[in-house]
C-alpha cells in the first residue's frame, strides 16, 4: 500500500537525492518547476530525461540505470504505463529508497512489485504539495 502517514513522508522528505524521471528543460512546465523548487530547498535533483541536452546546468541522465550518482528517491513525472519499467529499474539499484509518482500518475502493481523489494512507494502525490504541507 502506498504512503499515506504523514510521519512517514516527513522521513521521505529528509532524505538528500532525487533523481528525477521526465524532469523538464522547460520553464513553466511543473516536471521543471516543481525539481527546481526542491533544488532551491536543499535537496540534490539528478535529471533525467534522453532527450534533452541540459536541466539545472547539468547534463541529464538516459534512465535510472545510467545514474552514477546515489539516488534515495525516484520522482515519476512519466504516464502511469511508463511506471512499471522506471519501477524495475528502481527495484534494481541498491540505493533507491523511494519510488514517488507525481499527481495523476499511478500504477498500483508496480507499487507492489516496489514494496516487495523493500522500498517505499507513494503514489499520485506531488512531491513539492508534500513538502509546503509538512516541511514548509
Amino acid at each position: 500500500m502506498p504512503v499515506q502517514n504523514d510521519d512517514e513522508l516527513r522521513e521521505i522528505l529528509e532524505l538528500d537525492t532525487i533523481a528525477v524521471v521526465g524532469c523538464s528543460a522547460t520553464a513553466g512546465k511543473a516536471a521543471h518547476s516543481i525539481p527546481k523548487f526542491m533544488r532551491k530547498r536543499g535537496y540534490e535533483i539528478v535529471p533525467i530525461n534522453p532527450y534533452a541536452d541540459e536541466i539545472f546546468g547539468v547534463e541529464p541522465y538516459d534512465s535510472v540505470s545510467a545514474v552514477e550518482e546515489t539516488i534515495d528517491i525516484v520522482d515519476v513525472f512519466r504516464p502511469s504505463d511508463e511506471v512499471s519499467a522506471i519501477a524495475d529499474e528502481a527495484i534494481e539499484r541498491d540505493d533507491v529508497e523511494v519510488v514517488w509518482t507525481q499527481l495523476g500518475i499511478a500504477d498500483p502493481e508496480a507499487g507492489e512489485r516496489i514494496e516487495a523489494a523493500g522500498k517505499r512507494y507513494v503514489e499520485d502525490r506531488c512531491l513539492k504539495v508534500e513538502y509546503q504541507r509538512l516541511m514548509g
